[in-house]
Parts: structure tokens; C-alpha cells; sequence
């Protein structure tokens, strides 16, 4: 089911175990497995989220790998499998660092991946923060911000319906080259990822769709204003999806510490809550349960859809 701007409130989530990071990941994930992946996906496919998202990164630095993590599972292999399991629910890279890789090469795996899945595919796209995975793959780190912005121009057309996508810029340029299948959906979603100016202005003139990076509720209504501000002064008419990321939630009382940042309670009081976001001018909220097992956080899912969704828009 497509996430839009004028239907319900809708809810997705960055799927655990196939990133772990310090910063989020639950003890549980580290020896979490394939299967209890799948079972997450399921859940989520049959308890109404609107997408499941898988993120991207190919290498981590050892400076970076006690906060980061290396468990970076791939995002395209990641979202397949999932395919493969799951029959409505939408799929997400919540972001692709595209500028690691030409253009042609990423249509082509988000192209197939999309005809796999039915077209159930929304890329998203972000700039990226580790200068060795750049300097690895031959990528320029320093300009990754124009070369994003020229990736996600070549992928625009390269995701498209055409056979034969054509597409001319300063670094890339095709035409002649047929890529087959084509993307079921017709033409792959782009969502733009990242809170800084420069990602809210690409948002604004190449997105589909907003995926902000942390910002607090305090500042979204500002972010939302200037994105919408600069959308028109572009000239874009076609309505673009505002995301949100929520706080850590928990439904009902956890009776464990679960940290002050985390909004728990009855189911209406946490609709309550997270209508605000729709207040502000958001379509879709991200949200991120915490959990001590897989059960726990499957149970959190199934009890988010009962109890909390259905008073998201009243």
C-alpha cells in the first residue's frame, strides 16, 4: 500500500539485527539470526507497518567500529530475502549510499529488486559519513553532496519504465543501454535522507519523499516549512512524503528501564502523543521499540497495531 500524503498516519520501521550499532541495538540483536529476522518481517507484514527499512554501509573503519558496529547487513540481499517472505508490506533502504556506485549498477539491483517484490520498493538515499568507505571504493568523499545529487538525477531515469533510460551529466552518462526487467511499480520511489540544509534542499527539489535524521520534535515544524518552501521556489508541484523519526517507544508499562527518552503508557496516550507529528505537517512516522528478545519486540509490534494505531488520526 503506497504511503501518501493524504491518507492516515502511517507507520514503518528500521528492521534490528541487520545494523548494530551501539547507539540503538538491543543486546539481544548480537546473537539474533536469520530467522528471527524473518519472523519480524512477518509480523510487520501482517500487522499493517506500511514498510520495513534495511541500511547501508560496506565497510566500517576501525575508528569508527566500537560505536558503529560492523553488523551492516546489505541492504539490497536484506530486502530480497525479505521479498521473498512478506506479500504487502513495503520495503525501504533507509538510506542507500548511492554515490558509492555508478548508477547503472544500483538501478540495475533496485530494478530487479522491485519486479521480485511487486513493486513494494521505495529508495532511499543518503550521503553518507565515512570517508574510507569512499576512499576504498574510489569515491570522491569531499564532493559526495554533488555527486549525490547528480547519482539521484542518473537514478531517476535509470528507474524508470524505459528500456533504454538515457540520462546526461557531468560525471555519468548513458543511452543506448537496455535494462531489463524494469521496475514493476513503473517508476521506483526516491526519498531523500538527512537533516542538514543540504539534504533538506535535495529533499525538496529530487525527493519523493523526506527522511529526516534525528531532528526533535521542536524542530521539525521549521525543517517542514523550509523544505516546503523550497520545493516551490523550485517549482515542484508533485506533493512530497514527510517522515519522521519517533522517539523509543514501549506500549504499556515496561517494568524495566527502558531510559527517560522513551514514551510509554496506555495505547492512547502514546496516539496522543504521536499525533503531534501529523499536527506538524508528517505523513509517515518511523518507529523503534524497545525490546529485550524477539518476542518482546514482536509482541510491542502486534501491540502498537492493535491498540495505538487505530487512534493515530482521531
Amino acid at each position: 500500500m503506497p504511503i501518501t500524503t493524504t491518507g492516515p498516519l502511517s507507520y514503518g520501521m528500521q528492521l534490528p539485527i541487520q545494523s548494530q550499532s551501539a547507539i540503538f541495538a538491543e543486546g539481544w540483536e548480537a546473537a539474533a539470526t536469520p530467522a528471527d529476522l524473518a519472523e519480524i518481517a512477518r509480523t510487520a507484514d501482517r500487522t499493517g507497518f506500511a514498510y520495513l527499512a534495511s541500511c547501508d554501509h560496506v565497510a566500517i573503519p576501525r575508528r569508527l567500529a566500537d560505536a558503529m558496529g560492523t553488523v551492516w547487513y546489505d541492504p539490497v540481499a536484506t530486502l530480497a530475502f525479505l521479498a521473498g517472505i512478506t506479500e504487502r508490506v513495503l520495503l525501504m533502504s533507509h538510506v542507500a549510499v548511492v554515490a558509492l556506485r555508478h548508477p547503472l549498477v544500483t538501478a540495475k539491483q533496485y530494478a530487479t529488486l522491485d519486479h521480485l517484490c511487486g513493486g513494494r520498493l521505495v529508495l532511499g538515499v543518503g550521503a553518507g559519513h565515512v570517508p574510507e568507505e569512499f576512499q576504498a571504493l574510489g569515491a570522491d568523499f569531499e564532493g559526495r553532496g554533488g555527486l549525490l545529487d547528480e547519482t539521484v538525477d542518473a537514478l531517476r531515469a535509470a528507474l524508470g519504465p524505459e528500456e533504454y533510460p538515457e540520462f546526461a551529466g557531468e560525471r555519468y552518462a548513458f543511452s543506448g543501454l537496455g535494462q531489463l526487467p524494469r521496475p514493476a511499480q513503473g517508476r521506483v520511489p526516491v526519498w531523500v535522507g538527512g537533516s542538514s540544509p543540504a539534504a533538506v534542499r535535495r529533499a525538496a527539489v529530487r525527493g519523493d519523499g523526506w527522511l529526516p535524521q534525528g531532528d526533535p520534535r521542536d524542530r521539525l515544524p521549521a525543517q517542514i516549512a523550509r523544505l516546503k518552501e523550497l520545493r516551490e521556489a523550485a517549482g515542484v508541484e508533485e506533493p512530497i512524503v514527510v517522515g519522521a523519526i519517533t522517539e523509543p517507544l514501549y506500549v504499556g508499562d515496561p517494568g524495566w528501564p527502558v531510559g527517560r527518552r522513551t514514551l510509554t503508557g496506555k495505547p492512547q496516550a502514546l496516539a496522543e502523543s504521536l499525533r503531534a507529528y501529523a499536527a506538524m505537517g508528517v505523513h509517515q512516522i518511523q518507529v523503534r521499540f524497545r525490546s529485550r528478545s524477539r518476542d518482546e519486540l514482536t509482541d510491542q509490534m502486534a501491540a502498537f497495531s492493535a491498540e495505538v494505531a487505530p487512534h493515530l488520526d482521531r
